[in-house]
């Protein structure tokens, strides 16, 4: 067992939190659950799995996680940020603890994972990336303040890459997921509208993140509203890929590649016409 505590953040999340802790057991010293209002069994299985559950009110993820690490009484030398439809293998769990160890003492302060990401129970192997630092030195590793594509900064030194992938497997409904990314839509759209206004991002210690970044605001955003959400959707489903991965594939690129891009553009177009910012919600 490492010197690590995890923190997940939740809000109705029964069908995910059980396999994500477990998945972590062995390798943490210390599980602690950040919650917002569950009104299901959420935070009983979370302490029926040895974690720790906080409450505390959700503003975005950001601010929440951060609040975590700020006031869980965290004492340990790494934190892990998983969500609670994310599992570590048990390979990967044996690299961490490897990495913490060879580490622990030197200027390499944070580890990137990769993700295998299911949707509809299939793993999609072309189109769907996700890459994200996920452990990192307590006092040194933050959440950069944006409401949506909220990265790991490390105050001082590097990061390096792990070798095996975790897992992101959500076990609620195409419902769900629909309801989240028109939720993703709006802090995205705001984010946009802070960037139009000259707010600056911080460096996240990551070369890719920071490349894919500088693609999104200085290519991807000055292609004509609505136009680039087909862009984006044949970018991916065609010349990614994605169209190997099946029906899965299909549904998925035309859901996130084509219709959450579209919404976004909608609430910007909506933004930029007088709609004021209101206060944000928890899903």
């Amino acid at each position: 067992m490492a010197d690590v505590t995890a923190i997940v953040l939740t809000k109705n999340e029964e069908k995910n939190i059980e396999r994500c802790l477990k998945s972590i057991q062995g390798l943490c010293r210390r599980m602690v659950v950040v919650d917002c209002g569950s009104t299901d069994r959420t935070v009983a299985l979370a302490e029926t799995c040895g974690a720790e559950v906080f409450y505390h009110e959700f503003e975005y993820y950001a601010r929440q996680f951060n609040w975590g690490i700020d006031n869980t009484g965290i004492d340990t030398r790494w934190i892990i940020r998983i969500d609670a439809d994310e599992q570590f293998p048990p390979e990967l769990c044996d690299e961490i603890e490897r990495n913490i160890a060879l580490h622990d003492h030197d200027d390499v302060n944070g580890f990137t994972l990769e993700a295998t990401y299911f949707f509809l129970g299939r793993a999609l192997t072309h189109g769907a990336k996700k890459r994200k630092l996920m452990v990192f030195k307590r006092g040194i590793g933050r959440i950069e303040d944006r409401r949506r594509d909220a990265h790991t900064i490390l105050s001082e030194g590097e990061s390096v890459s792990l070798k095996h992938n975790f897992l992101h497997y959500d076990f609620k409904d195409l419902d769900n997921f629909i309801g989240r990314y028109n939720w993703y839509a709006t802090r995205e759209a705001m984010d946009y509208m802070d960037w139009k206004r000259g707010r600056v991002d911080a460096s996240v210690n990551d070369a890719q993140i920071e490349a894919k970044r500088k693609k999104k605001y200085g290519v991807y955003y000055r292609f004509p509203k609505f136009l680039r959400a087909f862009l984006w959707f044949i970018v991916n489903y065609l010349f990614r890929g994605g169209f190997l991965d099946g029906k899965e594939g299909f549904i998925y690129h035309v859901l996130s590649s084509f219709w959450y891009r579209f919404v976004v553009d909608a609430k910007i177009y909506e933004y930029e016409h007088g709609k004021e910012f209101e206060p944000l919600k928890a899903y």
